[in-house]
């Protein structure tokens, strides 16, 4: 009995102690994050998943990472080793945790990269998807802030594109502002980024 005790008390322990060395190293890649040694950020996360194959956040952040790198991005060489890198992550994310609607924002914006630098080429390949995966989270996730302003966002930039009212979008942005007020993550590690980005969409509406 007591050898079965110490048994469940190192087994414990040790688990205890996995989490708090995946606590710490990703809170040490934030911070390199934020303070903008981006690429040191990365290669953190990147020995964390490899570290933690069970762990979908260290893959979510890379691809986060290399979609940041790629707006504005020039270079399609450079542009596709960035997003290839970002999708790899995100289909490795995609395994450790199915139906995760922020994977699936993840994947939409580096679907919406492609889009951005070339739209005549990407445009009619990636659109649709996009909208569908905007969809897709809501519905696994309706109170997702990323979800429901990355699917007002997107849908007002084709209504700009086709010359549309946008009104309608200005408002599902205010309400997701609103998810963002009272939106909490599941820990400090899971994503709670996009509240400014919408702010500053909902007062471009109103200019």
């Amino acid at each position: 009995m007591k050898k079965l005790l110490l048994i469940i008390v190192l087994i414990t322990t040790g688990i205890a102690q996995a989490q708090t060395n995946f606590e710490k190293g990703m809170s040490k890649a934030f911070d390199l994050w934020q303070a903008n040694k981006t690429d040191e950020a990365e290669n953190m996360f990147e020995r964390i998943a490899k570290a933690e194959p069970k762990q979908w956040l260290p893959h979510y952040y890379i691809a986060q990472i290399n979609s940041l790198k790629s707006w504005g991005a020039k270079d399609e060489t450079v542009l596709k080793a960035q997003l290839d890198k970002a999708q790899k992550h995100i289909d490795e994310a995609m395994l450790i945790s199915e139906n995760n609607a922020e994977l699936l924002v993840m994947q939409a914006h580096v679907y919406s990269n492609w889009v951005a630098f070339d739209g005549m080429t990407y445009g009619m390949k990636y659109s649709a998807k996009i909208a569908e995966l905007y969809e897709k989270a809501l519905a696994l996730d309706p109170s997702n802030p990323r979800a429901a302003f990355g699917k007002a966002e997107w849908a007002m930039g084709s209504a700009i594109y086709f010359g549309k009212d946008t009104a309608p979008y200005c408002k599902a942005i205010e309400a997701s502002i609103e998810l963002f007020n009272t939106f909490k993550p599941k820990s400090k590690l899971h994503p709670n980024w996009g509240k400014e980005r919408a702010v500053a969409v909902a007062k471009d509406c109103k200019a």
